[in-house]
Parts: C-alpha cells; structure tokens; sequence
C-alpha cells in the first residue's frame, strides 16, 4: 500500500499532516501524552475519520511489534475505527484487520489487562469481526450501566448492576437527588448455562479468561429487567440492540 498523503486528509482537527509526527514519537518517555493526541485527532469523541482509516497500516505495525509503541493501544485504536459501518474500507483493509484480531485475542488472557480494557479488547475482536452492536455497545459493561427505555411505557431507564447495586432505576440513583427504594426494580441474571447467541460468546470468553467480574456483570446485561414505573418486564440486551434498529 503506497504511504498516504497525511497533508490531503483530514482528521478531528482539520488536516491530518501531524500524525507522521505523532507517531515517530512513539517509543519514548511521552507515550501516554502521544498516544492522547492520536485518540483525541483520530477517534475524538468515538468519530472516526478519512485518516483514521489511513493508520490501520501503522496500527497493525504497533500491535505486531514492527513500530514502536504500546500494541494494546493500537489494537484498541483500530477497534473503535473498525466498528463502524463502512464496509469498502473494511475490505479496503481487511488483511490488516485480520492480522490486528489474531493480537487481539491473544491479549485477551494477558494477565497485566486490567478488566475495563477486558472489556475494550473484546469489543474490539467483535469490531475485527464484523459483529454489529456490541462491537460498540460492550462498552457499557465498563461503565456498569445501560440507560435505555423502557419497551412498555418508553420511560428512560438505568439498568445499573455495579459498585452501587444491581437493579433498574427510573431516574438518577446517584447524588442528593437519586431515586429511592420506590423507584427501583431489582435485575434477575440470566443463567449462563442458558445464555444463547452473541451473550453465551461473551460469557464463556470472559470466563475462560479468569474474568469474573466481568463474566457476572455479562449475566446481567443479558438478563430481565423490570420497569419500576409500570412493571413490564424485558430483556435488557433486547434493548441495547433496539437503540440500534
């Protein structure tokens, strides 16, 4: 593949001829301040650009170990660009995206991974692979929440199942102002011997990685919730996917 022309792209900030720069400093003490900026112009916001597609070729080089720089960076660099819908670029790159999964996975049982990039890591194996929604929406398994609506009534939703409890909640159930015991509804997990689909992968994947944590909160995110304004029950990965439909 020919070297882009960085001068004729663009990326959050307008052209894109500083990204050469930024990553020949790659490999150095300022690492955590370089790789900043290349997220903040190549993915600002979870916006993916003409030249973001362009360092899929430089990613790969990281991720492998051809370039200097942080491979799990990379990859999860390449994930967020990937997990867009733009099919001719995919194909454009595919060779690279194939090769940046085979890293991906195997970093998967890294055990210096800290969980919430666990979880970034896995979502970007779904983005390699093509695999919609929770290629981007796995994410919310690190915020411990999904806000989402209820399917009955259409009232807004947190489905929450972290460090503040496992339950739904009809409003804001953090601060002064949170919703008390009325206007929450306990979750009921799903059994993972009884998981399906897309929510057995996840599962198994966390678990066989010593993920624990991560292997429980999956349980919930692809539970039952119940609306506590008027008691419709639901699935709450049903409703993830629905905000995509």
């Amino acid at each position: 593949m020919t070297t882009p022309h960085w001068h004729e792209l663009t990326h959050a900030y307008g052209s894109a001829e500083d990204i050469p720069a930024l990553f020949a400093r790659l490999g150095g003490t300022e690492d955590d301040a370089v790789w900043n900026d290349l997220w903040s112009a190549l993915c600002h916001q979870g916006d993916v650009y003409e030249a973001s597609w362009m360092a899929m070729p430089v990613l790969r080089d990281i991720a492998l170990g051809r370039a200097p720089g942080e491979p799990i960076q990379a990859v999860l660099m390449a994930g967020l660009i990937a997990s867009g819908p733009d099919e001719a670029r995919r194909a454009r790159f595919a060779r690279e995206i194939g090769e940046l999964l085979g890293v991906a996975r195997g970093l998967l049982f890294d055990p210096a991974v800290d969980e919430s990039s666990f979880v970034y890591l896995l979502q970007s194996v779904l983005a390699f692979e093509g695999v919609a929604v929770w290629s981007r929406e796995l994410e919310g398994v690190c915020d411990e929440e999904y806000e989402l609506d209820c399917p009955a009534c259409e009232g807004g939703l947190f489905v929450a199942f972290g460090s503040y409890g496992t339950f739904t909640s009809s409003g804001d159930y953090v601060g002064s102002d949170a919703v008390g015991e009325e206007g929450r509804a306990e979750l009921v997990p799903a059994v993972p011997d009884r998981l399906e689909g897309i929510g057995a992968r996840l599962y198994r994947a966390a678990a066989e990685a010593g993920r624990t944590q991560v292997a429980q909160a999956l349980t919930h995110v692809f539970g039952e919730a119940r609306c506590p304004s008027c008691d419709a029950v639901f699935s709450v990965s049903e409703q993830v996917e629905r905000r995509w439909t």
